[in-house]
């Protein structure tokens, strides 16, 4: 039983492994993605086939065949975890430009327009005052009607200008909570990069950039040396366990063959 889980584990670790390979062969050679699919696909398959039939076929195989097999293994090996590392650090990539050029540069955007929002709202507010005190000085002179006449022409700019302001006042609120909306984006993605700098700050002692970086391609080495050769390994053993397990089976019927063999030659 263990030895079909191990080979059903194995089987598993690789598709994955394949996946995650060719996602990153395609990142790295994005001019031909559906040639890099089929040939990474074609390869990985080969990869499983070729590790199974050299250990069944070992001792009886050539030994230059043996050697160029063993060695093509190595080498798709090599190639599946270029494509995983490619894979991750793609992702890396992505989320650390995300962080310091995507949502940061809209939030700094969006705060230059809030700045000149905030000129205007402040240019019209002066603008009002300055109305405001106009017309209270001609209601200080008297009631003439030149009076009255220029006072109403002010109070009409007056109000266009009450106008102005608050659509700039609208537009202001709309952009501050488009900002807040971004801040909140950037502060999910930092989140994110939070674990690895648990991680970098314990190994180093300290979480600086260059060192979050080192941390990320420690573990990203990590998940490539345990990923595909942990595959194929698993492959080798759950051949090893059938082929062991055959060998009994056939060393237990050989065994029953002879006692059915005396017992016959033992009756008269």
């Amino acid at each position: 039983m263990v030895n079909y889980l191990a080979l059903i584990t194995a089987l598993c670790l690789s598709s994955v492994s394949a996946y995650y390979s060719i996602i990153g062969l395609t990142a790295i050679f994005a001019g031909s993605f559906w040639a890099v699919v089929i040939m990474g696909s074609t390869l990985e398959i080969a990869k499983i086939i070729t590790t199974s039939w050299l250990y069944r076929n070992w001792s009886s195989s050539p030994i230059l065949l043996r050697i160029y097999l063993s060695f093509a293994i190595i080498v798709l090996m090599t190639i599946s975890s270029m494509g995983i590392f490619g894979f991750l650090s793609k992702a890396h990539i992505d989320q650390n430009i995300q962080i310091t050029t995507g949502d940061s540069d809209q939030i700094q955007i969006v705060q230059t327009k809030i700045d000149n929002e905030q000129s205007i709202v402040q240019d019209l507010n002066k603008q009002i005052a300055q109305i405001d005190a106009a017309v209270t000085k001609m209601t200080d002179k008297g009631q003439a009607q030149s009076s009255l006449q220029a006072a109403d022409k002010q109070r009409k700019v007056r109000d266009d200008l009450t106008k102005q302001k608050t659509q700039h006042v609208e537009t202001l609120s709309n952009l501050k909570t488009e900002k807040v909306k971004l801040e909140s984006s950037v502060k999910k993605t930092e989140a994110e990069v939070g674990p690895i700098k648990y991680i970098a700050s314990a190994i180093y002692g300290t979480s600086g950039p260059d060192v979050l970086e080192l941390a990320v391609r420690w573990v990203i080495l990590l998940l490539v040396v345990v990923f595909d050769p942990l595959a194929v390994i698993l492959l080798l053993a759950a051949n090893h366990g059938m082929n062991a397990k055959n060998k009994v089976l056939h060393q237990i019927k050989k065994e029953d063959i002879l006692i059915l063999d005396l017992i016959e030659n033992e009756q008269p």
